[in-house]
């Protein structure tokens, strides 16, 4: 059994640990092993901790509940995103209130290419259901690598994943409950087919009760995993306002497609954009067009070679990490690659901007020009 594993599902487990407090443990200690290992007055010594929550932490049944959820994992196939390790979304790193660990299951790749959320209503109009598919047909058309993410619910959400797999784009589902079921049970088949091209991402372990406000939760993920979220059709005190809301506080680029004023499943809609809350789309080439997604054409070949002969190794590595990541790599995942701190790449970025070598994107992403 992988012991870090134990322990960082088992962190999960801990009654009124939420993960601002858990990322604060993981910082003071060092992993989530360490948390369990250290004696209760040493973690009494840190910030937010205290005798109530040592008494959680050190309650044994937490680990007994990681051990029957290890089992769950391996029986059904599951993969888990702990947030101190390379393969956690790297967006959702950003977000203070992201989960300290997800499960999912599929061909999951969180962190390659482009992500959009597309979300809305449940009860869509035809013009709504038009729009989801001509948006999702004309983003594989300028990108096949793009990956379309939504909540796998009725309406916008499965259409969004419907239409994803028809044109050939991966698709990555944010259900409100545990990989033990899919709901609605009406959408099990798709379910199957976006494993297999794409994925299942939760918050919920299997023991977590069903509850309404896990659909909310589970908003902020599909907010915050996303390069950019647009909301299609919503009424106006719609769920995919609330996911709108959470990608406004991450800074997410947030898009809305309008509506007639007497359109009632537009209302949202149109409230967002009054507001400033998200910009006016009519199709997927506004959205590229906002998102600084165009292609753009390259230095000139001696330019290049004359740069490239006065920068450093370092500046050298990155020109060679953007090469391959043509579509943009963020900057924290980047940082990573390179060994260096955020606030060393973040100087390295802003000066081979200056020399015309990188670009900056909107949401911290960067590309070659």
């Amino acid at each position: 059994m992988n012991n870090e594993l134990l322990y960082q599902i088992a962190l999960d487990f801990v009654k009124g640990i939420g993960s601002t407090l858990a990322r604060q443990l993981v910082a003071y200690t060092g992993s989530a092993e360490a948390i369990f290992k250290e004696e209760g007055k040493a973690l009494l010594k840190i910030p937010g901790i205290s005798e109530d929550k040592v008494r959680a932490i050190t309650n044994p049944q937490v680990l007994r509940l990681a051990e029957e959820e290890i089992a769950f994992i391996e029986r059904h196939h599951l993969k888990t995103y702990f947030f101190t390790e390379k393969h956690y979304p790297f967006r959702l790193k950003e977000c203070a209130d992201a989960p300290i660990i997800l499960y999912g299951k599929g061909s999951l790749n969180v962190n390659e290419g482009k992500f959009v959320s597309i979300v809305g209503t449940r009860m869509p109009t035809d013009y709504g259901k038009v729009l989801t598919k001509q948006l999702v047909e004309d983003l594989a058309a300028y990108d096949p690598g793009i990956t379309i993410v939504s909540g796998l619910a009725h309406g916008i959400d499965v259409h969004a994943h419907r239409a994803a797999l028809q044109a050939g784009l991966n698709t990555f589902a944010i259900p409100g409950h545990a990989l033990n079921t899919i709901y609605p049970a009406a959408h099990r088949n798709i379910a199957i087919e976006i494993i297999k091209h794409g994925g299942l991402l939760t918050e919920f372990n299997s023991k977590t009760i069903p509850d309404k406000s896990n659909f909310v939760r589970r908003n902020r993920i599909i907010a915050g995993l996303s390069d950019a979220v647009v909301v299609v059709e919503s009424k106006k005190q719609g769920g995919s306002l609330i996911t709108a809301s959470f990608a406004n506080s991450y800074s997410r680029d947030v898009f809305a497609f309008p509506g007639r004023c007497s359109d009632i499943a537009s209302a949202g809609c149109n409230d967002l954009i009054k507001q400033n809350k998200a910009a006016l789309i009519e199709s997927a080439e506004d959205l590229i067009k906002q998102m600084g997604w165009e292609v753009h054409s390259t230095p000139k070949e001696g330019v290049q070679t004359q740069l490239f002969e006065s920068l450093t190794p370092t500046e050298l590595q990155i020109i060679e990490v953007l090469r391959k990541h043509r579509d943009g790599i963020h900057i924290n995942e980047l940082a990573v690659i390179i060994n260096q701190t955020f606030s060393t790449t973040s100087s390295l970025m802003l000066a081979m901007e200056f020399k015309g070598l990188v670009r900056p994107l909107p949401g911290g992403m960067y590309k070659s020009v």
